[in-house]
């Protein structure tokens, strides 16, 4: 709903570059784990298959190395003892393959349904979210959470997950049968392991701002683009294609940079680790080699520790691959903790008190309520307002003036700073929020359709609404007519919007809803604002159709709208100067008639 004297804040929650502390990312890895333990089994069952896969491949060199020590090199020659040993090995080869099929596939099942029910309750998570959220945080920052966030924590799962594991293990078992082997040989070995730990460290920090960083460029270019392409029209209107292309091209070559450091980064990262490989293997192998020729180790298994060395560094290879995926994963963590840790302003109270609907009358009392959007920034000042059931009550006033803010208070969109919004003497904040959403309809300025037949869009998805019921509705605002002539008549499918209607058939639609719901409580904010005169008239008859019998706050932009109403409350500055019924506020001869000379055309001397 739109506002006034909103002083809109950036996005300082989730997608600017924040650094978060230890503590929190600890926090938030936990948080994420939660999504894990029912799978538990299945990652045990992971864990199993992983082991037995690795032990199967890497038994593998040590075969040849007894087909090398014990019958090659001393002139055995003993075919059939080969041949057991080649069976041994193809057999270890397929036990190697089969246990890697079951490891992938399950871990995949538990990576999708891990993931899937994250990606479920962000959105509920989001949707329960107050307005004021949604006042500060772009739309498309939202969507790289909903799915780009999301698709990291899956990749996190189904890869890094699997390459600590399966890598992991593998550097264990090779430490292990290199010990076995040849206990001098693995000692010098063991001096790599330093020099891996202080490139590791060295990188780490450096990397993580480095995703950090592409992340949050990625969210800006995302954000800026779906603005853009949501105002699309406002942008072609004023010829501002040209200026937002370039926005657009600075944010793409600062993500692009982003993305390209990163990369080189990555790059040097690995190729750091290729070098450190090959001088290890030749460093062994001149070792290995004199020992060899002072017959101090057999040619077996220097043979074996070369492949073992080599296999040492293929999984630390596959983990520093994995290493931006991992870093990506931690800033997509933090920033989903952020999210889902943030909670809703507006919430019902303890002892919510329970109103049957039917009971609703729909008397509305605003007690003295003060309101700001912005700390110390008063909207709605000490505002007084009272209005019967069945009471249509239009208000007007120029823009800035709080007529939207007093609608959002009701709808409890927003919650007030001082005073109380009573429906039939009870505070709107003891009223569940599903329960006072239902008393109230809302039908705004640009009525929102979604993709799916004209009847979901009437009837909100909500399958307990009979189709005859739904006809009935239409019918009654007048909107049954037009929706025949379409070819598919009510089933007939509508785009993201419901582009291809008239401002005037949304309405339309959208007077439909309340007929279909049956709210206590009609508003109209600006609701014929953007329509032709011929299509006002219509929207016009509807609205007296369904306004009757309801208490009906109408927010009026063109004054022929409320002309009609019980009463008409006259707004300035977040307070009512004027109140009355049409013919009361002209005789008046005070800011509503400045209003109605101005939409009239005339001069308004001394306007405002």
């Amino acid at each position: 709903m739109p506002k006034e004297n909103n002083e809109r804040r950036p996005e300082e929650e989730i997608s600017s570059s924040y650094q978060i502390s230890s503590e929190n990312r600890r926090a938030a890895f936990r948080a994420m784990l939660v999504y894990a333990r029912p799978h538990r089994f299945t990652f045990l069952t992971v864990f199993i298959c992983t082991a037995l896969a690795i032990s199967a491949d890497l038994l593998q060199p040590y075969l040849v190395k007894i087909a090398i020590d014990n019958n090659l090199l001393i002139g055995k020659n003993d075919f059939g003892e080969l041949l057991v040993i080649c069976g041994i090995y193809f057999g270890l080869s397929v036990i190697g393959l089969t246990f890697t099929y079951f490891q992938n596939n399950l871990l995949q099942f538990a990576g999708q349904n891990i993931v899937g029910r994250i990606r479920k309750e962000l959105f509920e998570h989001i949707s329960k979210l107050s307005m004021s959220f949604f006042d500060r945080f772009p739309n498309g920052s939202l969507v790289t959470h909903v799915s780009s966030d999301t698709e990291t924590l899956n990749q996190f799962f189904t890869q890094v997950f699997l390459s600590l594991i399966r890598d992991g293990m593998t550097l264990v078992f090779i430490i292990v049968l290199m010990f076995h082997l040849d206990p001098t040989l693995a000692w010098y070995s063991m001096l790599l392991l330093p020099i891996i730990a202080a490139i590791a460290i060295g990188f780490r920090s450096y990397m993580r701002k480095t995703y950090q960083l592409t992340r949050t460029r990625l969210s800006r270019l995302i954000a800026f683009t779906a603005e853009n392409l949501a105002g699309m029209n406002l942008i072609q209107a004023f010829h501002q294609e040209k200026r937002q292309e370039q926005y657009f091209t600075d944010r793409n070559t600062s993500y692009l940079e982003a993305n390209l450091r990163e990369i080189r980064t990555n790059v040097f990262f690995n190729r750091s680790f290729d070098l450190l490989g090959n001088l290890s293997v030749a460093f062994l192998t001149w070792i290995g080699g004199r020992a060899v020729f002072h017959h101090e180790i057999e040619f077996g298994v220097l043979y074996a520790f070369i492949t073992y060395i080599r296999q040492f560094f293929q999984p630390i290879n596959s983990i520093t691959q994995q290493w931006n995926t991992l870093q990506s994963t931690t800033v997509s963590m933090d920033r989903l903790w952020r999210l889902f840790s943030m909670q809703p302003e507006i919430r019902d109270a303890g002892q919510p008190k329970s109103i049957p609907l039917p009971e609703v009358k729909g008397r509305i009392d605003y007690n003295h309520v003060q309101f700001g959007y912005a700390e110390g920034i008063p909207v709605i000042h000490d505002l007084d307002l009272h209005i019967r059931p069945g009471e249509m009550i239009g208000i007007v006033g120029t823009t800035g003036a709080g007529k939207s803010s007093l609608m959002s208070l009701l709808c409890r969109f927003y919650d007030v700073q001082k005073g109380s919004i009573r429906i039939d003497g009870t505070d709107v904040r003891e009223i569940p929020q599903a329960t006072l959403h239902r008393m109230i309809g809302l039908v705004q300025q640009e009525p929102f359709l979604y993709s799916g037949s004209i009847i979901d869009n009437v009837r909100l998805f909500d399958e307990s609404i009979s189709h005859e019921k739904v006809i009935q509705a239409c019918t009654f605002v007048g909107a049954d007519a037009l929706i025949m002539r379409m070819k598919d008549g009510y089933d007939t499918k509508l785009s993201e919007r419901g582009s291809g209607l008239s401002a005037g058939e949304r309405q339309l639609i959208s007077f439909a809803r309340i007929v279909v719901f049956e709210p206590r409580i009609l508003i109209l904010d600006e609701a014929t604002a953007n329509l032709d005169s011929h299509t006002e008239q219509l929207v016009q008859s509807a609205l007296q159709i369904v306004s009757a019998g309801r208490t009906t706050l109408v927010i009026a932009h063109r004054l022929s709208t409320i002309m009609q109403a019980d009463r008409i409350i006259v707004m300035r500055q977040g307070r009512i100067v004027e109140e009355g019924n049409h013919q009361q506020l002209l005789e008046k001869q005070g800011y509503y008639e400045q209003l109605y000379k101005h939409s009239q055309g005339k001069p308004a001397l001394g306007a405002g």
